[in-house]
């Protein structure tokens, strides 16, 4: 089959389904909102009740100007909103109508472990034909998601939203209510994508850095800092422009089942509030989310409730879902501009007080460029022997500044630390292991020559974290004794650090208040105070030029569940060695963030971690049974995988 590749100016066209969202009514005051009434819009493809028939089956769509097969839930690309009340019970009757197994997950939802909807794990998943009912009590309130947890399938269409309604008022107060469903489509076949990212990890990536890249940078930086920066990129046969693994090359980008060209509309009145709640139901993009002219105010994360947090963008992860309140100041149309992490293409929508308004859309932003404290560098793969995997020594073709620098396989699982071999000047940079923390800030002790290079350009990390209290962080030392670099790890990020007051690369110092983990605190008081009882590190572990994914370097079928013991409380540290974003979700529990503050600690269902950085966040294991853990990145999904069993 030949591949048929879509560039940027594509012609985009309408997609035949969408999904709108209902608007809601409430009391004036901040404080305090009134009994939510459901009002129906124009257009809505939106379901609500106790019981509900889901048909799964396939349906045409053309979002590109080409005729595609989607799968669809009730004929509907998003599927329709589901809308629940917190405290009822629901029964979903699933039927699939399609010649393949298919399934559904709740995304969020906590739930008996039968009715999570993840094949071979909580159940044996839909056969042809069959009907599968879910019947489970709701014991939360928010904005949540559901999607397919078969092969490929969410990719091409199997996604939809869900809004619980509270038992008790929202602590916020808005007028109208709208549903923001963001995912990419591609016109290829999906097991096609991955096939080519198996054959050319960066295929899709079209904006390889060029001779006038290099030329800017030489009059930026100067020709040898400009010179060293790309031999240590092509020593570590990596692309700092490698941001997303699938782009625009192969994507467009929808949003509410809308492409760019003709874009979602939302309709307000001026002096209203809007309740935007936005879901990336991506299959493998992150969005920047911003609406020029107007600023948004973040009260709830994954469905639950956070200290307000006004902001200009907020970059939403696959699987992320964040509810923002909106206050248009003038009768005039604004876009809901949400531009891919990599900048390869945007999802757009307007809100106006007039259909017939159209608001400006602005242009996209520059397209971001790793750099090596991005990655928390300190040892990589360096040489060809290393690319036909063997284990490399610093005599095998590093030299011995990079050796210094940590940028070579290191022999006796990377045991070298800094008093040995490695200069003060490289140490106190993290470029070499330390059998320290790794608490200093990279910008606070960079040389210049190094800042120049890209090496430093890392905010000043909170120094409240790492203490080992709850809602702190781990004060334990990443481990990488059981970690060496060869054919299914391709870099150690030894100098990987707590940085949950980065917004990300490509939103560093852009002239916009962004969003970070930083400034989520919960409204109400951490439910579960405990200490934890114990602690589990886990590092996010991949070969990039082989497109190889994997927890400390096993794939999920060949590692051991994780056990948990019923009622514990434990700390999860995930340590990312690769130089990818990846969206770690927890089935069954919530992930409870630790950013600083233990009395008031985010619960969510899907946290990030950015590229050679780390995260902790507590676990409650108070549901049994056997549970999904893995990356939401659909590419990554079955090598970055483990099972859970809480017993």
């Amino acid at each position: 089959m030949t591949t048929n590749f879509c560039n940027s100016r594509r012609r985009f066209v309408t997609g035949l389904a969408s999904a709108t969202a209902a608007g809601l009514l409430s009391s004036n005051g901040y404080a305090k909102a009134a009994e939510l009434l459901t009002r129906p819009a124009a257009g809505q493809n939106s379901l609500s009740g106790n019981h509900f028939n889901l048909d799964i089956g396939h349906m045409p769509v053309n979002f590109t100007g080409q005729n595609r097969q989607a799968m669809a839930i009730n004929g509907s690309v998003p599927a329709p909103v589901l809308r629940w009340k917190e405290g009822d019970r629901v029964t979903l009757n699933v039927r699939n109508n399609m010649a393949m197994d298919s399934s559904i997950h709740w995304h969020g939802i906590i739930l008996p472990a039968n009715m999570d909807g993840v094949p071979h794990i909580s159940f044996p998943g839909i056969k042809p034909g069959e009907t599968f009912k879910y019947e489970f009590d709701v014991n939360q309130s928010g904005t949540y998601w559901y999607h397919s947890h078969s092969g490929f399938q969410e990719q091409v269409g199997m996604y939809g939203a869900i809004v619980v309604e509270p038992k008790e008022p929202a602590p916020y107060s808005y007028d109208r209510d709208y549903v923001v469903v963001l995912s990419d489509w591609s016109d290829e076949d999906t097991h096609d994508v991955y096939a080519n990212l198996k054959k050319m990890p960066h295929i899709y990536n079209t904006d390889e850095r060029t001779l006038a890249d290099f030329n800017r940078d030489v009059k930026q930086k100067g020709l040898d800092a400009t010179l060293k920066d790309r031999a240590m990129w092509n020593t570590m046969l990596m692309s700092d422009s490698d941001i997303s693994d699938v782009t625009g090359r192969t994507y467009t980008y929808l949003m509410n089942g809308k492409a760019p060209a003709d874009g979602w509309v939302g309709e307000f009145k001026k002096g209203e509030k809007i309740l935007l709640r936005v879901i990336n139901a991506a299959a493998m993009t992150f969005f920047d989310v911003r609406i020029p002219g107007v600023k948004m105010t973040v009260v709830a994360s994954d469905g639950q409730y956070v200290q307000p947090v006004t902001v200009d963008e907020f970059r939403i992860g696959v699987a992320e879902t964040y509810d923002v309140i909106v206050e248009p100041s003038s009768e005039q149309a604004y876009t809901l501009f949400c531009q891919a992490i990599d900048r390869s293409g945007y999802a757009r929508g307007t809100l106006t007080p007039d259909a017939s308004l159209v608001a400006q859309i602005p242009e996209m932003d520059e397209q971001p460029i790793l750099s090596h404290a991005d990655m928390g560098m300190s040892s990589v793969r360096t040489d060809h022997g290393a690319m036909n995997h063997g284990e490399m020594g610093m005599d095998g073709g590093c030299t011995q500044e990079h050796a210094d620098m940590g940028h070579c396989e290191m022999p006796s699982a990377m045991a070298m630390s800094s008093d040995s071999s490695c200069t003060q000047e490289h140490a106190d940079m993290g470029h070499c292991e330390m059998p320290a923390p790794m608490a200093m800030s990279v910008d606070s002790s960079c040389t210049q020559e190094h800042a120049d290079m890209g090496h430093c350009e890392m905010p000043k990390i909170i120094q409240e974290f790492a203490t080992g209290a709850a809602g702190y962080g781990t004060a334990i030392p990443a481990n990488f004794d059981h970690l060496k670099v060869g054919p299914k790890i391709d870099m150690l990020a030894q100098g990987a650090q707590y940085r949950l007051d980065d917004p990300g690369v490509g939103l560093r110092d852009n002239g916009r208040k962004v969003l970070t983990y930083a400034e989520l605190f919960n409204l109400n008081k951490t439910p579960d105070p405990r200490e934890p009882s114990r602690e589990i590190e886990l590092h996010l572990t991949g070969n990039m030029s082989r497109y190889m994914w994997s927890i400390d370097g096993i794939k999920g079928s060949q590692a051991d569940p994780l056990k948990l013991k019923y009622g514990e409380r434990v700390r999860i540290t995930l340590v990312n060695n690769t130089m990818m974003n990846h969206p770690m979700h927890l089935h069954g529990m919530w992930s409870d963030l630790e950013t600083g503050d233990g009395n008031y600690i985010p619960r969510k269902h899907t946290v990030i971690v950015q590229p050679g950085s780390k995260v902790s966040y507590l676990v409650t294991a108070d549901a049994m049974g056997r549970w999904a853990y893995h990356c939401h990145l659909m590419y990554h999904m079955s090598g970055m995988f483990r099972e859970v069993q809480v017993s």
